[in-house]
């Protein structure tokens, strides 16, 4: 829920304070933590990468998603016309993190079973001077938070 309804208004009341103020009133504060949200959108972008995959018309789901079919260039001169979505299907058979004290990284290979697979989306904006990926996660997040 965007707003919390209190005392019959929608959103926050008018006086200031800061965001830990003592309440005397309903007032919800729910905040993920960053871990929980990047698991939120991964859920969401993995649901989202299913809904396109199986849509029989593609730029219609694109359409009812909010997706932009053009965006500002770099130095908005232009204009970016989304041309192609991009799905990209990986293997995760490791994991690599520095090692302590060391400019080596510790790297653990996972055994079969937790092998895993991850499918991203990006889409693909051009104009005659530039091209441009935007990561569906990005969109999502963009979308979750305006």
């Amino acid at each position: 829920m965007p707003h919390d309804i209190v005392n019959g208004h929608i959103g926050h009341h008018h006086h200031p304070h800061d965001h830990n103020h003592p309440h005397d009133h309903d007032h919800l504060h729910s905040h993920l933590k960053p871990e929980d949200q990047a698991a939120e959108l991964q859920v969401l972008a993995t649901q989202f990468i299913d809904g396109f995959v199986q849509a029989a018309d593609k730029a219609s789901y694109l359409r009812l998603a909010g997706v932009p079919f053009e965006r500002p260039g770099a130095g908005s001169d232009t204009a970016l016309k989304l041309v192609d979505v991009e799905l990209k299907t990986e293997w995760q058979v490791g994991t690599a993190s520095p090692s302590f004290g060391s400019r080596e990284l510790s790297y653990l290979p996972f055994p079969g079973e937790m092998v895993r697979e991850r499918v991203n989306m990006a889409l693909v904006y051009v104009s005659m001077d530039e091209k441009s990926l935007l990561d569906i996660r990005q969109f999502l997040k963009d979308r979750l938070d305006g």
